[in-house]
């Protein structure tokens, strides 16, 4: 450059010229005019930002409107004794609140050290950490990194539905919409409020909402006594709560952990010694694992909770007058306390005598059960079930087993079957295969004095689903001669006008359309009392007597005991007419049946003095604030006298004692027993029914193709193990004998009162027994069926006075109509030669060797004149007005002719 005197002075000439000046100016202006338009353009943004804002925090929900307080609880099943069952948890539902001042410490702080460090000290936005949020996606590239407070994230799963939104710009406007509000939270809610709701929000895994579910879920302790590991490891899931899950990627888990503890240490939330013992704890995942196999082996519901969600649902509409949809609501996502009648320690009993196969037939075999869903190449969807595996066997003329004696013997059945259905190109997008133990059974355990289940089970072998089929409350089978007692004797005792003494003749007999009734032993007893009856299990006198009751007086008896599939007249789509009102009802022949709770509860009211509870399943609901939702007294009524449920009761004690039903006695305590046992036709069904003191109890057993049993006493020797033990600590007291009972000696052969020296001295054995009866019910009249006449043995015929007295003898004689057929009593019926028929060997010149004269029998036998036919009982039988009985609807297949009750 030149920098000479000369060159300085000519540069001063050319920028004071005028060209000089004018370019300058205009640079100037145009310098001028580039800044104004940069302000301009800045104002302008600055005012659209402005207006895209306000229009967004404009369309935010009103802060008053809004409740960020959890919503969603899981209902907590309790015992009788307040021991926690289970928890029912729907969709977003699995929460337990817990208050803030149970929540540890650590937990609180594990949270706030890895996900809002300045929660305590920011208004409801973190500015530093959205600028750090900002200037590490800058310098990594990854804008991953969050920058929202505990408050704004309460906000997003509370009121934006978890911010799940799909766009760029719906993203932009909830994070504006969620810092605006969550200042205005701060201000309307306490830090305190705000943590406390937030730590029962969040999502942690497992279907857990909050922290109290998941520190129950991961460790089965109460949140108030986790440790400070453990709140590390919990604290982790939030930020992925499917990727950090500690049970299935506990190593993901781990690394979490490590950076909250480390976290805490630096922001002095824990002391070096604490963050060092919780840093050794090597086995918290272990931990885990242990209570995930508890928990998920009992996440299938029992039998007893299946029935209980069934009638808690149907209260909640019936006594509340929700709808279905409201009451299945309340009941998953309520947040409802509910307080069983399970008594854990007999349903505990219940479960391990049928989870023992010794007790059950040692042939069992297995059901299957199958389904299968092919997605075709043509896309159609084919649904096969077993019914499509038999066919294709039969098909091919091959023989597939009903039963199979093993699981696994089904195994080629099925893989041979899937090869002939399933092309190439097909898709399987569903198969289960279910294999069911077979014979099947179902037991209910019932407190007489309340009317509450205490233990129920639905099914034999591992239960696999919830809400499936359970034979105790919602399988109807034909109850055999467990019926015999509510259908007939019930309402013979009650107001049939009849006593346990009332004697029918059990000989051939018939129904109306002409079938023969036959007894389970196919002999016939002859002149028989009810008490005897009951205790053998006579079918031929319980359907005599049901025909004197009549049908209908039993059915309305029946009704009150609270069976609900009974059929009273109903009609099916081919015209053919129903009906349970008929004779066949005595031995239990209905056209649906019974289920096992509805038979035990009808025979719980016998034990209860004749008054009949409907079975329930719980005491109490509350709802999520502890108010009670539903008092649950159960229902009760009358339905007998009181003296005729302690007769039963006495006749049904002989059942055990003497009758069908010796294998239940106890054999290691003396409690007494009362029941009824009922098989029916092909044995198909086994029951026992019956009580102690406290308890009353049925069992069930049968295949559930109706197959035919082979064994026909093992659920009697269950019944027993089961209540001997369920009794075995129980202080021993016998059935309490009202004061309206009274007893009298009788006569077995006519029910009539036993005359001393002649029906004690019937032929085949003495006849005489004490009965006991209703006050006002004893007979009046003496026995009129018995004669005792003095026999030559020399002649054969009724002595007469020269008969010498060593060659007479006493015997007493049955006085009975000619029978149709040869019955018990056929050996010791007057025969008819000794009618009007004296000895003709002795007589005035023919003495006896002993040269001594007797009295003629007519001056020394008590007896009174024979008679041919035994007189029945004169006592009105109804007192209702006569009614038409229709035919019995029921098919000759389904009137019961009894199988071995012994």
């Amino acid at each position: 450059m030149n920098f000479s005197k000369k060159e300085a002075a000519n540069k001063q000439r050319r920028l004071k010229s005028a060209s000089a000046k004018l370019k300058t100016k205009a640079l100037i202006s145009l310098f001028r005019i580039f800044l104004v338009s940069i302000v301009l353009l800045a104002f302008v943004g600055v005012a659209s930002g402005y207006g895209v804002i306000k229009g967004l925090i404009d369309d935010a929900p009103n802060i008053d409107a809004i409740d960020v307080a959890p919503t969603g609880f899981s209902t907590t099943i309790y015992d009788q004794d307040g021991n926690e069952l289970i928890k029912l948890a729907g969709s977003q539902a699995n929460r337990i609140y817990a208050d803030i001042d149970k929540i540890p410490k650590n937990l609180q702080n594990a949270f706030i050290a890895i996900e809002d460090e300045r929660f305590y000290k920011h208004n409801g936005i973190d500015v530093r950490g959205i600028f750090r949020a900002f200037f590490v996606g800058i310098s990594s590239g990854d804008f991953s990194e969050g920058a929202s407070t505990l408050t704004q994230q309460l906000l997003k799963n509370q009121v934006f539905e978890g911010g799940n939104e799909t766009g760029f710009i719906s993203r932009f406007e909830r994070k504006v919409q969620e810092q605006y509000l969550a200042v205005q939270l701060e201000n309307k809610l306490t830090k305190k409020q705000i943590l406390e709701y937030y730590l029962n929000t969040i999502n942690l895994g497992q279907n857990t909402l909050g922290v109290q579910a998941a520190s129950l879920r991961y460790f089965n302790k109460d949140v108030s006594d986790i440790t400070l590991s453990e709140a590390a490891v919990i604290a982790g899931i939030t930020q992925s709560p499917v990727y950090l899950n500690p049970i299935t990627h506990p190593k993901a888990n781990a690394k979490r952990r490590s950076e909250i503890l480390n976290n805490m240490l630096e922001q002095k939330l824990i002391s070096q010694a604490n963050y060092d013992k919780a840093v050794q704890d090597d086995e918290v995942y272990d931990r885990i694992q242990t209570v995930n196999k508890e928990q998920s082996d009992s996440s299938v519901y029992s039998y007893f909770v299946d029935e209980l969600i069934n009638q808690v649902i149907n209260d909640l509409q019936t006594k509340k007058g929700y709808s279905y949809t409201q009451a299945t609501n309340a009941l998953y996502r309520g947040g409802l306390s509910i307080y069983t009648t399970q008594d854990s320690a007999i349903q505990k009993i219940c479960d391990s005598v049928f989870q023992d196969p010794s007790y059950f037939p040692s042939n069992s075999k297995w059901e299957l059960s199958y389904r299968l869903s092919i997605l075709k190449k043509n896309g159609k969807t084919v649904n096969y079930s077993e019914g499509h595996v038999r066919n294709y066997f039969s098909q091919k003329h091959q023989t597939m087993p009903e039963l199979f004696s093993q699981k696994g013997d089904v195994k080629p059945y099925i893989q041979e079957f899937k090869s002939s259905v399933v092309e190439d190109g097909d898709e399987i997008t569903g198969e289960k295969v279910t294999m069911t133990i077979e014979p099947q059974a179902s037991f209910v355990v019932m407190d007489q004095a309340t009317g509450q289940v205490k233990a129920i089970i639905g099914g034999r072998g591992q239960k696999e689903g919830n809400l499936t089929l359970n034979r105790a409350s919602t399988t109807t089978r034909q109850p055999g001669s467990t019926f015999k007692i509510l259908s007939t004797y019930l309402p013979a005792l009650d107001t049939g006008g009849m006593t346990l003494a009332s004697v029918f003749d059990d000989s051939p007999f018939k129904y109306p359309n002409g079938r023969p009734v036959n007894n389970w032993n196919h002999s016939y007893n002859g002149l028989t009392t009810l008490r005897q009856a009951i205790y053998n299990s006579m079918n031929i006198v319980t359907v005599k007597t049901l025909e004197k009751v009549t049908p209908q007086v039993g059915f309305e008896y029946l009704s009150k005991l609270g069976f609900s599939t009974l059929v009273e007249n109903e009609v099916d789509d081919n015209g053919k007419v129903f009906s349970d009102i008929g004779l066949p009802m005595a031995l239990g022949g209905l056209t649906k049946g019974v289920t096992n709770l509805e038979l035990t509860g009808a025979f719980a009211s016998i034990a209860n003095d004749g008054i009949y509870t409907t079975p329930t399943f719980y005491t109490k609901i509350l709802d999520h604030n502890n108010k009670v939702l539903i008092n649950n007294k159960p229902k009760t009524r009358q339905v007998m006298k009181e003296s005729t449920s302690w007769l039963l009761t006495n006749a049904m004690e002989d059942v055990v004692k003497k009758g069908t039903g010796t294998r239940v006695r106890f054999q290691n305590i003396s409690m007494p027993i009362a029941g009824k046992t009922g098989t029916t036709s092909d044995e198909n069904d086994l029951w026992f029914s019956g009580f102690t003191p406290y308890y009353t109890a049925t069992i069930w057993t049968g295949y559930d193709n109706n197959g035919s049993l082979t064994d026909t006493t093992y659920h009697k020797v269950i019944w027993r193990t089961i209540m001997e033990k369920v009794n075995a600590k129980l202080q021993t007291k016998s059935f309490k004998m009202p004061d309206s009972i009274v007893s009298a000696k009788i006569c077995t052969k006519s029910g009539k009162l036993a005359i001393d020296g002649v029906c004690n001295e019937a032929q085949g054995g003495s006849t005489v027994r004490t009965e006991y009866f209703a006050k006002g019910t004893v007979p009046t009249e003496k026995c009129d069926v018995h004669i005792k006449l003095s026999i030559c043995k020399e002649s054969g015929k009724i002595a007469n006075e020269y008969c010498p007295k060593s060659s007479v003898s006493d015997k007493v004689y049955l006085i009975k109509e000619k029978e149709s057929g040869h019955t018990a009593d056929t050996p010791y019926i007057l025969p008819e030669n000794l009618q009007d028929s004296t000895c003709n060997v002795h007589n005035s010149k023919n003495r006896g060797s002993s040269g001594e004269f007797i009295t003629p029998p007519s001056k020394a036998s008590p007896s009174p004149t024979p008679s041919t036919t035994p007189k029945e009982p004169t006592v009105p039988i109804v007192t209702t007005p006569p009614v038409v009985i229709p035919t019995p609807t029921q098919t000759p297949e389904n009137e019961p002719t009894m199988g071995s009750d012994n």
